[in-house]
């Protein structure tokens, strides 16, 4: 779906990223990590194409970044929130149709594939919850709703899982993962290498470079879902050493 070919880019004469090469297919769940400036966040803008390359070639489907857009779902960091404005959960994920819309107003079928989106995500109840009282995780799973609604054939994720609890992240992921084995693509930038080995097919590590690995799944435990389902209580500790309080692990 994606083939990068001798990608370089630079602000002037700085190259962030330099003879960048790389192919993701849709049954990938990709995790892009690397340091702070390191050049994920300018990689993701490129492949969007907010951002166009010095030299080099990028194809989705054999399409330019621009001309493959309408296809992706994009879930930024941060969206700004206005406490004030009452918009719905419903609406937001809507933005999702709103190239659909017809003479101003969204169809029945939207509103059905947006109500479809929410409960993908957990969030069925909350459709008529102003966006504005949710917390950080459950936007998020909102956000994500809006890309599913969208028919996006890849979704590009911006470190989704970003001052959210451990147990919220692995929810998230979950979501993600679920999202990936029903035919979607999953590109993201993740912070937290320790929760997304263990879902990731490949992650890719960006320091000007672009270093990929292969994750076989097969030989992972199911250490996470015992965390979920028997402990009240999991953090970065138990991820780090991988091991709990009734030393299952």
């Amino acid at each position: 779906m994606i083939e990068v070919i001798n990608l370089n880019f630079g602000y002037d004469e700085n190259l962030v990223l330099e003879d960048i090469n790389f192919n993701y297919k849709s049954s990938d769940f990709l995790c892009v990590i690397g340091p702070n400036g390191g050049g994920k966040s300018t990689f993701l803008k490129l492949l969007l194409g907010l951002l166009n390359p010095k030299n080099g070639t990028i194809l989705l489907d054999g399409k330019t970044p621009k001309e493959f857009c309408k296809n992706v779902g994009y879930v930024p960091q941060h969206i700004p929130i206005n406490s004030t404005f009452p918009l719905s959960v419903l609406e937001v994920v809507l933005m999702g149709r709103i190239d659909q819309k017809r003479f101003g107003f969204y169809s029945k079928f939207d509103k059905e594939k947006a109500l479809k989106a929410l409960k993908i995500v957990g969030m069925g109840d909350f459709s008529k919850r102003r966006i504005s009282l949710l917390s950080g995780g459950q936007r998020q799973r909102v956000y994500i709703a809006r890309a599913i609604c969208s028919d996006a054939k890849i979704l590009f994720l911006d470190e989704p899982t970003a001052s959210i609890d451990a147990r919220g992240q692995v929810e998230i992921y979950e979501i993600l993962k679920n999202i990936n084995q029903s035919g979607k693509g999953i590109l993201m930038i993740s912070h937290d290498l320790n929760i997304a080995i263990n879902y990731a097919s490949k992650v890719a590590y960006i320091n000007k470079n672009l270093v990929m690995h292969e994750i076989d799944q097969g030989k992972k435990d199911n250490f996470l879902a015992h965390l979920e389902n028997s402990h009240g209580h999991f953090c970065d500790v138990e991820l780090i050493l991988k091991e709990c309080s009734c030393k299952k692990f």
